[in-house]
């Protein structure tokens, strides 16, 4: 779906991207993550072509729309019919409703106008905005014009959904109707690709995570094979509760007591199956024994450092 090489974007002296290279696979619900100043948005715009990158290339759709400071037009707007878009920061048109909203986006995308109807009522009634059609954008709450700005980025029934900090300013009720809708679209065969900085919303909704700092990416794996090397990288911590006190002293392992019978344990490797020898060759047995995964929180703030 997205395949981007080496890109590089300099604003003065600024490498705000520098040599970035990440892919988006078909189906995928990607989270895009990184600090502010990062280069999340001016990914997401040169992937666009809404500004110009100095070198690199950018894939959509197995077409390449750009090459070392030059967009392919027409590919460009080929691929771009099959995207919707939902920017972080977006003007919408105060005194225009939400139907005659999506109705300008969607002639926009020359769908039919009978189509075009029945689909801005699917969407609205989706976004939970049906009831509030035919009211002006401008006297819309923040979360209210999010929930428009998705709809507007699905009024082509998109390949591709890219989504710049969607979730900001909603409630918890709309914040889980839009996991429901991101949800819905990869059950549907849609790609996703999902920038925040809201790092349990990542976690909740996508299947593999990029994180990029200073415009470089440093990991871009499934959230499952990221959070097993990072155990590798900064040790396995085990929660260990037994029945008796034990004495752990003498190891090599760092233990912190947690209480009498309960502790914390933290080794540079899965050291559980000797754990249970140990214990047991000191008379005791255990009563739990769990290693505790990092969050993605942890996982992203220490690559940030």
């Amino acid at each position: 779906m997205i395949r981007i090489e080496n890109l590089v974007k300099l604003y003065k002296d600024v490498r705000a991207l520098d040599g970035l290279s990440l892919e988006v696979k078909p189906g995928q619900v990607y989270g895009f993550l990184g600090p502010n100043g990062a280069g999340k948005s001016t990914t997401i715009l040169s992937t666009l072509g809404l500004i110009f990158p100095q070198e690199g290339r950018i894939e959509l759709f197995n077409l390449e729309v750009f090459r070392d400071g030059k967009f392919n037009e027409d590919d460009l707007v080929e691929a771009k019919r099959r995207i919707g878009y939902m920017p972080e920061h977006a003007t919408l048109w105060d005194f225009m409703t939400p139907a005659q909203t999506l109705d300008v986006i969607g002639e926009a995308f020359e769908i039919p106008k009978a189509e075009r109807e029945k689909r801005i009522r699917e969407l609205l009634e989706l976004v939970n905005l049906w009831e509030d059609r035919n009211r002006k954008v401008g006297k819309f709450s923040k979360g209210m014009r999010q929930r428009l700005l998705l709809a507007q980025a699905l009024i082509n029934d998109p390949d591709l959904l890219i989504l710049d900090e969607p979730m900001t300013g909603l409630d918890p009720k709309g914040i889980a109707e839009f996991k429901e809708i991101i949800a819905a679209q990869k059950k549907a065969g849609k790609t996703v690709f999902f920038s925040s900085h809201i790092l349990a919303h990542v976690e909740e909704v996508c299947d593999t995570v990029g994180v990029i700092v200073k415009g470089k990416l440093r990991v871009e794996d499934n959230l499952e094979r990221i959070k097993r090397e990072f155990l590798k990288k900064a040790g396995y911590t085990i929660i260990l509760e037994t029945n008796v006190p034990v004495d752990f002293t003498g190891v090599e392992w760092k233990v912190s007591p947690l209480g009498e019978k309960k502790y914390r344990i933290v080794a540079p490797e899965d050291i559980r199956e000797e754990l249970h020898d140990f214990v047991s060759a000191k008379g005791a047995k255990i009563l739990a024994m769990q290693v505790k995964e990092p969050s993605l929180e942890e996982i992203f703030l220490k690559m940030v450092e």
